[in-house]
């Protein structure tokens, strides 16, 4: 494999569409529909690698983004049956199950009233009493104790159903939410965009097109997002390039999406667990293709809380320029579908250090990609060192 993307250009070991998309990459052209499936079912690693850190080191170099967040998950209970979720418990289940009371996700906000987090994350479960007057109320709360605290909250399978309930349109509800202080949205309950697929796995859910429309009534307000796409389950390889095909055409059109990002299938306790999990080639090839078909969103993001940290470090040489943030241990969606981490938080000086470690630049930014501190050349305190009591004699 030559060592620069104009040397696969001539490189007679490709075949001429090899050859074709390479060019394109270079000259900053779209890849199509059909270049994206042919990558998919006959790019190797090495070869998508060295195009998707192609495109990733043009837009942003060596920089690699996190942000200092904790989540908020009001219930792991809901009304959907997703075949794929480890984390809902069915109200059946209650018992299996938490639901917080406003006071209570205030409290948690509270937790971290001298620290110098950025964003709160607000997803979860969708359940009755979680209605539009419930989050206007508790956004509302979130913006009066902490204005300097972004809200990213809820994702459109929350939105659909609340929105549904109280009878008003995706344009009176998200106008509502921004009103009430909501600043961005998640890019969950996406899935598999194809209305086969997301009928085996996530019935009775929104569907692709509800999902699209309300980011797309966002953006029309000036609100950004963030998209996901759950793969390595059932879907066929063109169902991943259908999925990001629908995004692209919705960020051609709009612009709103800031973040795209895969989320590897994980099959501990839930319906699927037949199915097997994709292996880390897989997992990176992935991403890579991601980066050199999402010609038109700015960052590629890998949730190394998902992925485990090694993973999410290779990635870093496949398009990938976001690891997401600190956690602090506030999320259980990940763990509880088996991913490494069981208990997923990472203090600042250890994410700069994972990033270091691969030679790239550690940026803490904020939700909507602000730098806040380059960590590059900053120096941490040393750890306090423990203190040593003499302890009294005894004659």
């Amino acid at each position: 494999m030559p060592d620069s993307i104009e040397g696969l250009l001539n490189n007679p070991g490709l075949s001429p569409q090899h050859q074709q998309i390479a060019a394109k990459i270079l000259q900053n052209e779209r890849i199509t529909f059909e270049e994206g499936v042919f990558l998919y079912e006959y790019g190797e690693l090495p070869y998508l690698g060295m195009l998707a850190n192609y495109i990733r080191e043009k837009r942003h170099g060596d920089k690699t983004f996190f942000n200092r967040n904790f989540h908020i998950e009001p219930t792991n209970l809901c009304v959907y049956d997703c075949k794929f979720c480890s984390y809902s418990r069915l109200l059946k289940q209650r018992s299996e199950g938490w639901e917080y009371t406003m006071d209570e996700m205030f409290d948690i906000v509270k937790k971290y009233d001298n620290q110098p987090v950025t964003e709160v994350h607000i997803v979860g479960g969708v359940l009755p009493q979680y209605d539009v007057p419930f989050y206007v109320e508790l956004f509302q709360r979130i913006r009066n104790h902490r204005p300097d605290l972004h809200i990213k909250a809820l994702t459109p399978v929350e939105y659909h159903y609340i929105f549904k309930k109280a009878k008003i349109s995706y344009a009176e509800g998200m106008k509502l939410m921004m009103e009430a202080g909501l600043q961005s949205i998640p890019g969950g309950g996406a899935e598999i965009f194809h209305p086969k697929v997301r009928e085996l796995i996530a019935k009775d859910k929104c569907t692709a097109d509800q999902w699209l429309a309300i980011h797309e009534e966002w953006h029309k307000l000036g609100g950004k997002s963030n998209a996901t796409m759950l793969y390595g389950h059932i879907e066929k390889f063109w169902h991943r390039v259908d999925h990001m095909e629908r995004l692209r055409q919705l960020q051609d059109k709009t612009g709103g999406f800031q973040t795209f990002i895969p989320l590897k299938f994980r099959n501990q306790d839930n319906q699927m667990s037949n199915v097997p999990e994709s292996t880390v080639i897989e997992d990176l090839r992935n991403y890579a293709i991601a980066r050199i078909y999402l010609d038109n969103f700015d960052h590629i993001k890998a949730y190394w809380a998902m992925i485990s940290r090694n993973t999410a470090q290779l990635s870093l040489n496949f398009g990938v320029d976001d690891i997401d943030g600190t956690l602090d241990d506030t999320t259980k969606i990940y763990s509880m579908a088996g991913a490494e981490e069981k208990h997923p938080g990472m203090s600042t000086k250890e994410l700069v250090e994972l990033i270091k470690q691969v030679g790239r630049e550690p940026i803490e930014r904020d939700t909507l990609y602000n730098v806040v501190t380059n960590y590059q050349d900053y120096q941490f305190e040393e750890d306090v060192k423990p203190k040593f009591y003499k302890l009294p004699v005894l004659n």
